[in-house]
């Protein structure tokens, strides 16, 4: 009798270990195409009078209806929503969700000011936030090659705050701006994202939280906070005098809804890869972002982002680091 080989399909059957691997590169390449395009898209996309908690939230509601239909999908909304308990929620993406919602909210103010690719790799020390506090409170640690590559992203990331704040102090008339309203909030943005990170996977590896759920929870909650914290900020103030889609346009939906998109992405891709390294996501969608700025605004790559780039590309050895969001 003939013994099938490990992994091999069965007679007949389609091998269940090349769809997982179809699924995974499918999965990653829409994701390299979305990380690549999302700061170019946003910069042309919404005009500098979209009122950033509108944006955000829109965001959030995307989200949530994208990921409930996948569950509907799955067959296992009933089921998810029958187990939902209000303390289990709360536990599991409450602390996540304000994080979440307070980084969208500095990415979007960072998208307005810098331009896509030295975002693009600014927004790549997100990396080195999320080992630290995958650290501290799962103790999983890094090799020593992971901790070289995570510096030289430090490097980077000074390289590229260095580079942008001196290339723009000639041509503008407000230098700080550039650091304050774009270099500073995309890399708190990147602490808040490592950190909020390393809570998701503690959620789902220990309270055994599913993907999906996660999503339409910390949306919601996210969603709660930007509405409590709009009640007195600048932003509330505009939206209570102008409306929620002051500055909106049809084409202001297109940046929106690629981010939202963007986060199911990288459930899916955690889903089916698990342990999946991110340098193929991550590298390629520097070169996409880099591409797309070349042949759409004309603008290559500065010096300080051609040294750059190579000290980000060394950090593609990081299979411990989830995912960050």
């Amino acid at each position: 009798m003939a013994v099938r080989r490990p992994g091999a399909p069965k007679a007949g059957g389609v091998n269940p270990n090349r769809n997982a691997s179809t699924k995974v590169w499918l999965f990653s390449l829409l994701l390299t195409l979305q990380y690549g395009a999302q700061p170019l898209i946003s910069k042309r996309c919404t005009s500098r009078e979209v009122i950033v908690t509108s944006s955000v939230l829109a965001c959030e509601v995307v989200k949530v209806i994208s990921a409930i239909m996948l569950l509907a999908k799955d067959g296992s909304l009933r089921k998810t929503f029958k187990e939902w308990t209000l303390i289990g929620s709360l536990t599991a993406s409450g602390l996540p969700a304000a994080i979440y919602a307070l980084q969208n909210s500095l990415l979007q103010i960072s998208y307005r000011n810098l331009d896509s690719l030295t975002f693009s790799m600014l927004n790549q020390s997100k990396l080195f936030f999320t080992a630290l506090f995958t650290y501290i409170i799962l103790r999983h640690k890094q090799s020593i090659q992971q901790i070289g590559a995570l510096f030289l992203l430090i490097i980077a990331a000074i390289l590229l705050s260095i580079g942008e704040g001196s290339s723009k102090a000639s041509s503008s008339h407000n230098p700080d701006e550039i650091l304050f309203y774009g270099i500073i909030p995309v890399l708190v943005a990147s602490v808040l994202s490592g950190l909020a990170s390393a809570l998701c996977q503690w959620a789902s590896q220990v309270k055994k939280h599913a993907s999906y759920l996660m999503t339409v929870e910390m949306s919601m909650i996210g969603s709660l906070c930007l509405v409590a914290s709009a009640y007195k900020s600048p932003d509330g103030s505009a939206i209570r005098q102008h409306g929620f889609f002051y500055g909106w346009t049809l084409v202001t939906w297109i940046p929106v809804i690629l981010n939202a998109l963007g986060g199911i992405l990288v459930g899916l891709v955690t889903s089916y890869a698990g342990g999946v390294r991110k340098g193929f996501v991550i590298v390629s969608a520097l070169l996409v972002t880099a591409l797309l700025q070349y042949i759409f605004d004309g603008k290559p790559p500065s010096p300080y982002c051609l040294v750059a780039l190579p000290l980000v590309v060394k950090h593609i050895d990081l299979p411990k680091v989830p995912i960050p969001c």
